[in-house]
């Protein structure tokens, strides 16, 4: 599983380069207001953890359940900007090729997610009662 999760963030990382580098991913119109969005959500996402916590596998580092910030609304906040930025890119600049990159993004952040949630699970006994309180990726919905 620690493999799958390596892979899954290279290739939501090496998608996000491709869409960026061929001028796929950033739109100058609502797309673009959207992504930015996005973007601020991933500091203010990063700053909600203690000193030492982050880590960017799929493991949980020692410490408490995140639930301030934008934790307090979703349990995946940058999994939910990634594929904000991702999907704002490909429908903004829609081809085959872009949209086949997306749901490749999307299958492997889902697996990614999967994976995580296994994880902390396992690692935090209480994480299932803050899971049925707070929606995954989209807050209030899902």
């Amino acid at each position: 599983m620690k493999t799958i999760s390596k892979i899954s963030l290279q290739i939501t990382i090496l998608a996000g380069l491709y869409l960026l580098i061929t001028g796929n991913l950033l739109s100058i119109n609502l797309f673009l207001v959207i992504q930015v969005l996005a973007i601020a959500i991933m500091p203010w996402a990063r700053r909600s953890f203690q000193p030492g916590q982050f880590n960017i596998h799929a493991e949980p580092k020692e410490g408490r359940i995140i639930s301030s910030g934008p934790y307090r609304f979703i349990r995946h906040p940058m999994y939910a900007s990634a594929l904000v930025i991702i999907w704002s890119g490909v429908l903004g600049h829609f081809s085959y090729l872009n949209f086949v990159i997306g749901v490749i993004v999307a299958v492997v952040i889902s697996i990614r997610i999967m994976i995580e949630e296994q994880y902390l699970c396992a690692h935090y006994p209480e994480y299932l009662d803050f899971a049925r309180k707070t929606k995954m990726i989209i807050p209030f919905i899902f």
